[in-house]
């Protein structure tokens, strides 16, 4: 999923960036108070982790404006400050949860993870696909007759989709949460149909994937089955 660390102190940002990417999470950062809110005019984002302590305004300010302009972004507030008024008030503005510094790594990923469940209503990791079981923390492709072997961003692209089942998601949203501001060098416009393509290919082999729609002109939708 698409992450926005909001933190100005950068040796932090960069190792909560560095660890979420290796836990297969796309990940931008913001360093002050007006990077902030420009990075959330035009991206949209899963999570955004908000330190309210920022060098040129409130953090709690971006999490006001944050539930106006990308209302479906869980939020978790990352901040040194202890007082419980602080945590009252964020949680009021619509924080999903309240992390005080110093933090463990590991934690502020269980965290996000609860987090994520919350949101996208799962209540176990086996998720089913018609014929297929989709285990998102072993990241496999289950069928009864053997364990389908997707790339990283086939993976990445197949349990977006089916987070969002139901939901139209047009190629460029897509795009934005496989390759995140497009930075990355394997980025190419029309890798979006080629995955689905190969994806269809390969789980055809074992089973139907008409639960994978094609919506002409629009994007690919994952639908109820």
């Amino acid at each position: 999923m698409k992450v926005l660390i909001i933190e100005d102190e950068k040796t932090l940002a960069y190792e909560v960036a560095a660890f979420l990417r290796k836990a297969f999470y796309v990940c931008d950062m913001a360093h002050t108070f007006k990077d902030a809110l420009e990075m959330l005019g035009i991206n949209q984002y899963d999570f955004i982790l908000i330190d309210l302590g920022l060098p040129d305004g409130d953090g709690l300010k971006i999490v006001e404006q944050t539930k106006k302009t990308n209302p479906e972004a869980a939020c978790i507030i990352l901040t040194a400050r202890g007082n419980l008024e602080d945590k009252v008030i964020g949680l009021d503005l619509g924080a999903d949860d309240y992390l005080a510094k110093p933090f463990y790594l590991l934690e502020l990923q269980s965290r996000m993870q609860a987090v994520a469940r919350r949101k996208f209503n799962i209540t176990e990791d086996l998720l089913t696909l018609g014929e297929f079981n989709i285990d998102l923390q072993k990241r496999l492709v289950i069928h009864p007759q053997a364990k389908i072997e997707l790339s990283k961003k086939e993976f990445d692209l197949l349990s977006y989709l089916l987070l969002n089942k139901n939901r139209v998601l047009t190629r460029i949203q897509l795009s934005e949460h496989i390759w995140g501001t497009f930075a990355d060098d394997d980025y190419d416009s029309n890798y979006i149909d080629a995955h689905i393509k190969n994806i269809r290919k390969k789980l055809n082999v074992f089973g139907t994937t008409d639960w994978l729609e094609t919506v002409r002109g629009v994007g690919y939708r994952i639908k109820n089955k």
